[in-house]
């Protein structure tokens, strides 16, 4: 079995994946063609769908960044 590289998925790149995912199944693509396009595994397909759920590109570009803020005041 090959390892893919660990990919850093920025905001707007999920909620891109997550709204081409939901179309695709849509569409009548079964689960693992959906993963294998995405270049995803389920685990992560699930947990974007936890976190960035019903969120458009700037919202979630908007908590990333107050995510950020957050983790460097904790940091002082």
């Amino acid at each position: 079995m090959t390892t893919r590289r660990r990919k850093k998925h920025r905001p707007e790149e999920v909620v891109a994946k997550l709204r081409d995912a939901d179309a695709m199944l849509n569409a009548g693509k079964d689960l693992a063609a959906v993963l294998q396009a995405l270049e995803v595994s389920e685990s992560t397909l699930d947990h974007w769908r936890a976190q960035y759920g019903g969120m458009k590109c700037e919202e979630a570009k908007r908590l990333k960044h107050l995510e950020d803020e957050n983790r460097r005041l904790k940091q002082l």
